[in-house]
């Protein structure tokens, strides 16, 4: 069996996540080739995007939005995810399971909860008009009136196929954005079976050569191994050993291939979608990137690898990009970062009056 370095794997995960070279190609292609994105807050897509597309300008999403191509909506590991129509149908009944176990996190808090008459109760009130979650969970407590509130809205947005409804606001979606029927939305009904064999194969393309334990961190979905041996797969070997699976005709290009500089979003899925992670981040960088609060930071990467984090703020019309490199930086990497650095500034901060980019001490 071939033996992938981790340089090897790391080249090959980052040819398809477009973080190798900027394809000019449509935002919602993209949304399809890497099978949706983290979109826990509603601006770290498009920052997502603009580090993977050539010349990407956010107006393109929020016309994939307005036109619905693209969906906001829970799915994968039973969070949100920016995904297209097309996948939201195909998949959700998929991942539905990972959903419905997702209410075990409710513990006591589900006391006299019954998720079909509240599923029941959720779809007649979202059928009238989109609500937000406050909204619904103030509703349905008067239904339910011994049943913790909180529990009502979990429980309405693990097991309805809900969809965000976007606002005339930057980013498609305010803070506290309403819901609505998918279906509805789409104007198409949910795919009636799962089709958890073709995802392990759409996540390989977009995440790839991977392990079936590294599927089930990024879906949530368990016992993969037999999908993955049931499938036509070609085989590989990590420096560790274990069994990598992938996609025939995938990229992998050579170890030795240049990676850019390029910033990531707070949660983007390259730092979430595998149970090892050492193929984008070294351990001893973990706990600074991922906070004991669930978040996980904005970061750059030097050579395919997580080097350090970035913010950005904005104030009194100075655009300001804050870099915390986790080790020294060479000279031509700083020159690097500044550029790229200058370049998302600009995106996220177009009325700003100047652009500057430090580093921090």
């Amino acid at each position: 069996m071939v033996v992938m370095s981790s340089r090897a794997v790391n080249r090959a995960m980052l040819a398809r996540q477009l973080l190798l070279v900027r394809e000019a190609v449509a935002a919602a292609a993209v949304v399809g080739r890497l099978v949706g994105m983290q979109g826990q807050e509603a601006k770290h897509p498009y920052v997502g995007l603009w580090s993977r597309i050539a010349g990407f300008e956010e107006a393109e999403l929020d016309r994939a939005v307005a036109a619905r191509e693209v969906v906001r909506g829970t799915m994968f590991r039973g969070t949100l995810h920016l995904v297209t129509a097309a996948d939201y149908l195909r998949f959700r009944v998929t991942v539905a399971p990972v959903l419905a176990a997702g209410l075990k996190v409710l513990g006591e808090r589900a006391a006299g909860l019954e998720p079909e008459k509240v599923v029941a109760a959720a779809e007649k009130l979202l059928a009238k008009e989109p609500l937000t979650f406050t909204e619904v969970r103030d509703a349905l407590q008067q239904q339910f009136p011994d049943v913790n509130e909180r529990a009502l809205g979990f429980c309405t947005r693990m097991l309805v196929p809900l969809v965000m409804h976007p606002a005339d606001v930057r980013w498609s979606w305010t803070a506290n954005s309403k819901f609505t029927p998918a279906e509805e939305w789409i104007g198409k009904k949910l795919h009636k079976s799962a089709e958890p064999a073709e995802l392990v194969t759409r996540y390989l393309a977009a995440f790839g050569p991977a392990t079936p334990a590294d599927f089930q961190t990024w879906s949530g979905l368990q016992k993969a191994k037999p999908l993955f041996d049931g499938l036509d797969l070609e085989t590989f070997q990590d420096e560790a050993g274990k069994t990598l699976y992938d996609v025939p005709d995938a990229p992998r290009p050579d170890p030795d291939t240049p990676a850019p500089v390029r910033f990531l979003p707070e949660f983007d899925n390259v730092l979430l979608s595998h149970a090892k992670r050492e193929r984008i981040i070294a351990d001893e960088h973990k706990p600074a990137v991922f906070t004991k609060n669930l978040r996980v930071k904005a970061t750059y990467t030097v050579d395919g690898f997580v080097a350090g984090l970035w913010t950005s703020e904005q104030k009194r019309g100075v655009a300001t990009l804050t870099l915390t490199p986790f080790g020294k930086t060479l000279k031509k990497t700083q020159a690097e970062l500044e550029r790229e650095g200058s370049g998302l500034l600009r995106f996220l901060e177009p009325n700003a009056k100047s652009y500057t980019v430090v580093t921090a001490g």
